[in-house]
């Protein structure tokens, strides 16, 4: 629900920010279409129209009087500028600004106000009331009174339709809605001479056509937004002082037809609406601002990601190939903590006990199962299959129920739906040669990869979980040794108290434990363990769940690494760092830059946001092709990557976003339990 309502506000003040600064055209080509309802007066009177019933009234400005109109304002680049050379010729005007920009700039509202000049609406949006339906007009001069009472405190009676033109070129559906607008007591202001700056003709173009053939007064048309209006700035300087020299005088609309009251105060409930509009805007324009930044920092911090792995990868790679290959030599103890695991519990035991290396003996802890979980260990006559009975305690309780029973230094803890290669122990005991490493961490493979989700954990195990675990081992701050499959020195946990009780993360817990009492932790890609992935979407939300949130719990419980030097030091200034910048803080703000990407694309910039996608997704199909080639995978699972951003990696981040709030909470999240189905099995040899 949290995070619904932070999305869905952000999209909303997204929108919002969309609307408003969305470019609109700012043509005024005459309309064409039928004139047969509209009055002939009206045709052949003044640009101002009062449209309010069947005998229509026209003003025109008084002789030798223009009234100077300027539309689609107001603009921070070109309306100050104008309004400068107004000043310097003591000339005033009349502005006829859009909702949406006297929302973005209510500053130059009221600085128009404060030099002497008028305010019309020019409807929110820009849109043509000529085609718009009742209802939309009415939105779009009532969002727009908003703005102005909300900028400034006003109210104004004159309408400039968008699109519209001089008299003569009124068609029966620029009156329809011109009778729209006269209903509502607002007075309707054409033109007698468009300026044509919209066109960009040059400025001897625009003095040309803004200049009047007779001593009649009139209305020009000019623009102080919608673009570079250059042209109009130094033709507005030209033509000034020349008419001026001729004696004519400029005005505003009002004052050169003799309307009285045309602006007044606002009412207090459209100031309150007004001042909630213009707050709305102004936060939205924060936030589409910190959206774009988000998009940069984002994409950067990827970037850097992508070649942090690559670079890290390669080295260990070369250290992987150039290292000496000593056969251990040890006896080993394979822990197996089960509860109700007797659908794949046979197939891990059997697994174990072909190992080539010799001699493994295995321990299975039935903590409290209900199902035949302890019948089918039993079946196994073999005086290295041991099976211990207990009273459920949960997982960590059970391992170390087996840490006491083992009888070997080095102990293999696996899942009880883990299957295990031949050369699987042999190859994750290899790094204890090294006395200065207390824990190795084994390579865990998806066995149940058919289907769209198990392709997609696939992937995921892959290039995420195995790149990043050569990272770690190359940083030497590696977080977390599965609980899949990986392998222990017993006295280095037993000093530690054994497996931490008190997280959900027991696995994540105990890595950290042993760096912060100054082991090493490495990774070993060749020791294989094929788990059984979570087969339906909400099996997969649970353990995800479960793991975010104890890895919640084991950062904030080893937080004092960052402090320290040696091993828990590398731990607490490079892994821990890492690991809360990628697994939350990025899936946290995930869903507002899909969001930020979503209203990028809409706004036009549909090319930036395809270019993001396409590098996201290189990002990850490199890294793909070469995690998938070290691990001898096929790369044909690949092809569904693309489409893992879409489903999968939303509900990733859905994951976090909820565990973090169940932190915040200060609630106990309880051990869930996923449901085997005994579908885990290599779907090919590896060698």
């Amino acid at each position: 629900m949290l995070l619904g309502t932070v999305v869905t506000a952000v999209a909303v003040l997204l929108g919002l920010n969309l609307l408003v600064t969305g470019g609109f055209g700012s043509g005024e080509d005459p309309p064409a279409g039928g004139t047969s309802a509209v009055p002939a007066e009206v045709r052949d009177g003044g640009p101002v129209i009062d449209a309010r019933d069947d005998h229509p009234v026209e003003l025109r400005p008084k002789a030798k009087t223009l009234a100077l109109t300027f539309d689609d304002g107001p603009d921070p680049e070109w309306t100050p500028r104008v309004l400068d050379v107004l000043d310097a010729h003591h000339a005033h005007a009349t502005f006829f600004v859009t909702g949406a920009n006297a929302a973005r700039y209510p500053e130059l509202v009221r600085e128009i106000l404060a030099r002497g000049h008028e305010i019309g609406n020019h409807t929110a949006t820009h849109s043509d009331l000529r085609v718009d339906g009742d209802l939309r007009a009415k939105l779009e001069l009532r969002a727009t009174d908003l703005a102005l009472a909300g900028a400034a405190g006003i109210g104004t009676s004159l309408v400039r339709p968008p699109y519209s033109a001089t008299t003569d070129a009124i068609d029966d559906a620029a009156w329809a809605s011109m009778r729209r607008i006269g209903a509502e007591g607002r007075l309707v202001v054409l033109s007698d001479l468009d300026s044509q700056d919209w066109r960009r003709p040059g400025v001897a173009g625009i003095v040309a056509n803004a200049t009047p053939k007779d001593d009649r007064g009139a209305v020009v048309l000019m623009h102080d937004a919608g673009g570079d209006r250059s042209e109009t700035v130094a033709a507005l300087d030209e033509l000034l002082p020349r008419l001026q020299a001729s004696g004519w005088k400029f005005d505003t609309v009002s004052g050169a037809t003799g309307v009285s009251a045309a602006v007044g105060k606002a009412d207090p409930a459209s100031r309150a609406g007004g001042w909630l509009l213009v707050g709305a805007v102004g936060l939205a324009g924060l936030l589409a601002a910190a959206m774009r930044w988000l998009l940069i920092v984002a994409s950067a911090i990827a970037v850097l990601r992508t070649v942090l792995i690559l670079v890290t990868t390669a080295v260990h790679v070369r250290r992987h190939r150039n290292r000496r290959r000593v056969r251990a030599r040890a006896g080993v103890t394979v822990i197996v903590p089960a509860y109700n695991e007797e659908a794949g519990i046979e197939a891990t035991i059997r697994s174990i006990l072909a190992s080539d290396h010799h001699p493994v003996w295995v321990i299975v802890v039935d903590d409290g199962s209900t199902d035949g979980t302890a019948e089918v260990v039993e079946r196994f006559r073999s005086r290295r299959v041991q099976l211990i009975r207990q009273v459920n305690a949960g997982k960590p309780a059970a391992l170390n129920t087996g840490l006491a029973a083992a009888r070997t230094e080095l102990v293999v803890m696996v899942d009880g739906d883990t299957v295990l290669e031949p050369g699987t122990v042999s190859a994750v005991i290899r790094p204890f040669a090294d006395e200065r490493v207390g824990a190795v961490s084994g390579n865990a493979k998806v066995g149940n990869r058919g289907g769209l989700l198990g392709r997609w954990q696939h992937i995921e195990y892959v290039i995420g979980f195995n790149l990043d675990r050569r990272m770690y081992d190359v940083l030497e701050c590696m977080p977390t040794v599965p609980g899949a499959v990986g392998a222990f020195r017993r006295s280095a946990v037993l000093d530690l108290g054994g497996v931490p009780e008190d997280t959900l993360a027991e696995d994540t817990d105990l890595t950290m434990l042993l760096e912060q009492d100054g082991w090493r932790v490495v990774y070993e890609q060749e020791a294989r363990a094929w788990t059984e992935a979570p087969a339906t979407l909400g099996q997969l939300w649970k353990q995800r769940y479960r793991w975010c949130y104890g890895t919640l719990q084991a950062v904030w419980k080893h937080r004092g690494a960052v402090l320290r030097g040696g091993a828990a030091g590398r731990l607490g200034r490079r892994g821990i760092p890492y690991l809360v910048l990628f697994q939350v803080v990025l899936p946290m703000l995930a869903p507002l830059v899909d969001v930020a990407a979503v209203f990028g694309a809409l706004a036009g910039d549909w090319t930036t946001a395809l270019g993001y996608w396409l590098v996201f997704l290189l990002m990850q199909l490199v890294p793909g092709i070469i995690a998938f080639r070290l691990d001898g995978e096929r790369l044909g699972p690949l092809w569904a990557l693309p489409l893992q951003q879409f489903v999968y990696r939303q509900l990733m981040y859905l994951v976090v976003v909820q565990s973090v709030m169940t932190a915040f909470a200060g609630a106990r999240l309880p051990w869930h339990k996923l449901e085997r189905t005994g579908q885990n099995a290599p779907p090919q040899p590896v060698g």
